[in-house]
């Protein structure tokens, strides 16, 4: 009975007057989420591929480590010529995300002690929007683990698919499918960007990285865009601390006129 009514009881912080949704819609939507992005590891195992990784390198990173940015990023790196310690770096630094999801739905889901260091290998991007998503813990278990399962199951076995398939295409580079990734990334995160200040976070990352890619190493770029997030929020601070005295200075004038 406790273990029932810690699964149904409700997320943190619902909508208002939210009610559950139904398991079979939940089940629709994850089983939607990971059918299309779980179709893009092909464009991986062909990018891994032609980057020069063995059929079974390609498939280890898929198995392993499983998250679609930080596998783009190493081999993209790799490909633009970077060593293997820098192109490491990039590919962490993304992956670092996902320790803060976890830290969320470490919250949402509850999971037993015995299953988190399973769960934790399915903490994605697809999997934590899908979770979040949910209006009670049930909702958000059940879309985590459809998720998971399908985009695993998919994303391997396409990987291998597009790593055996890649001599078959000839020049990887001129079908353009290393760009398939990125643009999955930003179909994703671009509805996330809701705030101005999350908008000026992504168009401020987009400019250092793109002005860093012609001088500095493959892979290093993308560490120098993350400074765009401090910056923005640097800024922020700064816009409500003057606006705060305004207002205050506003208001001193106002009793001074009373």
């Amino acid at each position: 009975m406790e273990r029932t009514a810690r699964a149904t009881s409700p997320a943190p912080n619902p909508p208002p007057g939210a009610l559950p949704r139904p398991d079979a819609a939940v089940v629709r939507d994850a089983l939607g989420v990971g059918v299309a992005v779980g179709l893009s590891g092909f464009a991986f195992g062909v990018t891994s591929a032609g980057a020069g990784l063995s059929v079974w390198q390609t498939c280890l990173l898929s198995l392993l480590v499983f998250t679609g940015a930080s596998q783009f990023a190493l081999v993209a790196a790799l490909a633009g010529g970077a060593g293997p310690f820098a192109a490491a770096a990039g590919a962490l630094f993304l992956g670092v995300r996902n320790t803060f999801y976890g830290l969320r739905l470490s919250q949402l889901l509850r999971l037993p002690g015995a299953v988190r260091p399973f769960a934790a290998h399915w903490v994605i991007d697809e999997t934590t929007a899908v979770s979040l998503a949910q209006r009670d813990r049930r909702g958000a278990r059940i879309g985590f683990t459809v998720t998971g399962l399908t985009l695993y199951v998919l994303w391997n076995l396409t990987t291998l698919v597009g790593a055996l398939g890649a001599r078959a295409l000839g020049d990887t580079s001129a079908w353009g499918l290393d760009a398939a990734g990125p643009a999955v990334f930003l179909a994703l995160l671009a509805p996330m960007l809701r705030t101005r200040t999350e908008r000026a976070v992504a168009g401020l990352a987009v400019l250092l990285g793109l002005g860093l890619l012609p001088v500095l190493p493959a892979g290093v770029p993308v560490l120098g865009g993350a400074r765009a997030a401090p910056a923005a929020l640097c800024a922020e601070g700064r816009r409500g601390r003057g606006g705060g005295r305004g207002r205050a200075h506003s208001r001193s004038r106002k009793g001074g006129d009373a």
